[in-house]
């Protein structure tokens, strides 16, 4: 398994160009597919994106169906994509966040902004170990 399909969820239009440029740099291969919510999000994956994608990007802050609200639903539906690395990628810092997402079976990880480099590798290393 590879990065080679980003389900990037985030709100703000800025974070989806700062990702995508960090993307695009550390693998200009990698297709970026991007939610600006989580109801949107569960719209592309119900519609059949679900198919392709190995990695979820996605922030905790989101009108409508926030993070917390996404991974309810994300968990319930797609429990035996095991091979979908989700990620945590948002500006809180508290503790009570981080332990809170990471008590779903689906996360796999947890990163403060800014997406960088070094934490695309540590998911590509990740996407190595379930291959």
């Amino acid at each position: 398994m590879s990065l080679k399909n980003i389900l990037l969820i985030d709100d703000s239009e800025a974070e989806q160009f700062l990702f995508k440029s960090i993307i695009e740099v550390f693998d200009p291969e990698i297709d970026v597919t991007s939610a600006y919510g989580g109801q949107e999000a569960m719209e592309l994956l119900n519609a059949g994106a679900a198919e392709k994608i190995d990695v979820i990007l996605m922030d905790i802050n989101m009108p409508r169906i926030n993070g917390f609200q996404f991974l309810d639903l994300y968990q319930e539906q797609y429990n035996e994509n095991d091979h979908v690395i989700v990620t945590m990628v948002t500006s809180s810092s508290q503790t009570t966040d981080k332990d809170k997402a990471m008590t779903y079976s689906v996360v796999n990880k947890y990163f403060e902004k800014p997406l960088t480099a070094e934490h695309l590798e540590t998911l590509a290393k990740i996407a190595g170990e379930k291959s």
